[in-house]
This record gives structure tokens, sequence and C-alpha cells, in this order.
């Protein structure tokens, strides 16, 4: 699959937003009514992916996770700070942690709720002391005690959970004061090629739509986010990872093999044949390239939060100012 991928980064960021809605009713005994994904289906996703082939499928599509992991480790570097241990939420095997060396940690905690795509990789991946605990992200402060945390990462977790502010409360909560939280998570334009095509397919062919690319935070919400939860020193940036494939066929297999197929509450199970060919047409007619491939943007947005301390730098009082303006410019 990776012989015909072909990798182009782009920094350009567009305006566009999609929603859908669905009349189906939640399934009581997996999720509760107010819950926009059903996380025992993720979770389920998740377990099938990795132990397809013995892990062999799901490290071959691993190009997108460990390409936002080297750009949140370039990140983590600018803090100059040797933490002793760091916690990986919704870790996956450990894209991010794998890279951490013993000038910047002693010890890594991965935290995720499959258990199987915890448990992928072996420890002598890493380069430090390595700790796996399989929990739900969303119940972070059942597996970690609050204030205990000097750094806490996420590398593509958090676009799954259905509690955003409460799971950023909670990653706050569990941080020491002056504890650091980093995060990067697919923003609202990840997929817009996928999901117009399969919008535009299905009004042509079935008379309307249904949600088959999730809803995801907009960059504009993320800094509220963090300072609803109590974060300060805040620090938002995005970024796109364009990925070229031969058809939409090989996107939506390595979507699948990634553990990340759809998961809205009251998704279908299915898609009629003709309708995914019709998308597939309208897919390279829109946003073909030249070459034949296909693009699928990944719009990612890193965050950094600090939990508040005496000790933090803090801005001077309005009007404290011992020098004039005038007397600069």
């Amino acid at each position: 699959m990776l012989a015909f991928a072909q990798r182009r980064f782009s920094s350009a960021v567009r305006a566009r937003t999609y929603a859908s809605v669905s009349s189906s009713s939640p399934n009581p005994n997996t999720v509760g009514p107010f819950q926009v994904f059903d996380r025992s289906a993720k979770r389920t996703q998740k377990d099938r992916a990795a132990a397809r082939d013995g892990g062999a499928r799901s490290r071959t599509v691993d190009y997108v996770r460990d390409e936002i992991a080297d750009r949140m480790i370039e990140r983590f570097q600018d803090i100059k700070r040797k933490f002793g241990t760091v916690l990986d939420l919704g870790s996956g095997p450990g894209h991010f942690s794998k890279l951490l060396d013993s000038d910047i940690t002693q010890k890594v905690t991965l935290l995720d709720a499959s258990e199987k795509l915890l448990h992928r990789d072996p420890d002598s991946d890493f380069e430090v002391a390595v700790e796996r605990i399989h929990a739900d992200e969303e119940n972070l402060l059942q597996a970690i005690p609050p204030n205990s945390q000097e750094a806490i990462v996420s590398c593509l977790s958090l676009h799954w959970v259905n509690d955003l502010p409460g799971v950023l409360v909670q990653i706050k909560e569990a941080l020491r004061p002056d504890g650091v939280f980093l995060g990067a998570l697919l923003g609202g334009d990840t997929l817009f090629e996928l999901r117009t095509s399969l919008q535009l397919a299905e009004v042509e062919r079935e008379g309307g739509i249904s949600p088959h690319v999730s809803p995801m935070t907009d960059s504009r919400d993320m800094s509220n986010l963090l300072g609803r939860a109590g974060f300060t020193l805040l620090t938002v940036d995005v970024d796109e990872i364009k990925v070229a494939y031969p058809s939409m066929w090989e996107l939506v297999e390595d979507l699948q093999d990634m553990g990340e197929s759809n998961a809205v509450v009251g998704r279908r199970h299915f898609i009629h044949r003709d309708t995914l060919a019709a998308a597939s047409a309208i897919y390279k007619e829109m946003h073909g390239n030249e070459d034949g491939t296909v693009p699928a943007t990944f719009q990612v947005i890193y965050v950094i939060g600090w939990k508040p301390a005496p000790t933090q730098p803090k801005p001077l009082e309005r009007g404290s100012a011992q020098t004039n303006l005038k007397d600069i410019l």
C-alpha cells in the first residue's frame, strides 16, 4: 500500500464546515443518549485493526501518525525540561513515545482503550522504560491519580472522545502544578474530499445523506476549550498533511487498517456498491491530481497548555510599564 502512497505537505488552511444529522436512535447497550461516538464500536475497530495479519497491516498504515508524532516531538523538545515520567494518552502502540529518549524522560506510560493496539509492539521498540495501562481516555481520572503527572501528550486520539471539554479538564487535573499538556487532534477539514464525494454520491443515487466521516472540532474552538478547562500559557497552531492514493478505495482500506472507520452513533453499517462507485468517480473528477492519484487531507491541530502554578511567568498589570512607546518609536 505504501508503494502507491506519496506524501505531500501543505500549510494552507481552508475554511470548510460540514455537518450531518442522523435520525437513528443510539444503541442503549453501548452508548448514552448524548454521545456522538460509539466508544465500544471504536474500541472494537482498533482491536480488529491491530489483530489483522498479526499487526502487520496496522504497522503498514502508521505513516500518518508517525509523521504527526515527528512534528509533535519537535514541539516537545522546545520545552527545555527533563521529565521523570510522561503519560501518552490514547497512545495506541506508542507512535510518539517511541521518539522519546533518556534526555527527555526516564519513563513513559501508555494509556489506550484498545488492549490489542496498546500491546501491539514490544518494549524493545522504546528507548525508555514503558508502562502500559488499558483504560478509556474518557475516564482518565479513574486510572490516573490527580496531580500526579509532569507531562501528558496525546497523538491523534482526542477526536474520538465524546466530551472533549470534560477530558481536557481531567487532563488538567491529572497534571501537577506547572505540568504541560501537548496534544494533536484532527480538525474539521480532515478528509473533506472523501466527505464531499460520499455526500454527492448519496444524494445522486439515494436521495439523501448520512454521516460517514465523523464531526471534528474547529481550530478556532481549541483555545477557548483549553482556557475553559483551566490551562494557561496556551499555544494552538494548525497544519495539513496531504497523502496521495491511487484511488478512493485504497484510502478507505487504509482508514480501516488504521482503526479510523466511522464510529458515529446512528451510522449506516453498509453503503451500496453503486454509491461507492459513484463516490470514487466524483472524488477523482473533483479532487484528482494530474498524475491520476487522489489526495486525502489530514488537518492537524496542535495544542500546548500548562497547569497554573505560582512559579509561572505572569503578565504585568496594565499601566505598570516604565518605558513610553513614544520614546522607542
